[in-house]
């Protein structure tokens, strides 16, 4: 009996390192790492607390969309999920057929880019803000039924603009990897 709570200690610390690292990770995906059954992670995340992934998203993009500044919410590209104006913000977006490139399941790079520009905006920590210019490489393709994970972290200022880089993946290949300069406006007399 000893051993068998020293092991579910061990595997619900585990299971909370990795709910951390990637918070859209299923229970299916999580019991294939853990070696156990759905239902015992099913019931770990209820003994810890932790809700399902639906409940997680659902939270994660709550949170962030109140801290969100420059882009109304209707403007980002994807679920923003995490956001620390300033320093950081983390998207998916669900990739579906009306994405792709006729007659292949590639997806365009249009919406690949909109992502990657829409969080870099998001990212920064202020009310007007457009993108002045982009340089990016892409090194992969979507398809329909990927999920892309678009994480941008804010730099250095240069020139008092901002430097944003995002990288996106689909599962666990790089396919974008993008460096934006963005500046921010100077709010008008009477804002």
């Amino acid at each position: 009996m000893l051993k068998d709570k020293s092991d579910r200690k061990i595997r619900q610390y585990k299971l909370s390192k990795i709910i951390e690292k990637n918070p859209m990770i299923t229970d299916n995906e999580l019991a294939l790492q853990l070696d156990v059954s759905v239902s015992t992670v099913r019931l770990d995340r209820a003994l810890m607390g932790v809700p399902e992934l639906r409940e997680r998203i659902k939270s994660m993009a709550q949170n962030a969309m109140s801290k969100l500044q420059s882009l109304s919410p209707s403007e980002v590209i994807g679920d923003l999920l995490e956001l620390e104006p300033g320093k950081y913000a983390l998207s998916v977006l669900r990739t579906a057929k009306n994405m792709a490139f006729n007659f292949t399941d590639i997806v365009s790079d249009n919406y690949v880019y909109s992502q990657a520009g829409s969080i870099a905006v998001a990212a920064i920590n202020a009310a007007k803000v457009v993108i002045e210019s982009m340089r990016g490489h892409y090194r992969g393709h979507a398809h329909v039924g990927d999920i892309l994970v678009a994480r941008a972290k804010v730099g250095v200022n240069h020139e008092g603009k901002k430097i944003v880089s995002v990288r996106t993946k689909a599962g666990d290949k790089e396919i974008f990897v993008g460096r934006f300069i963005i500046e921010v406006l100077e709010q008008e007399a009477g804002e």
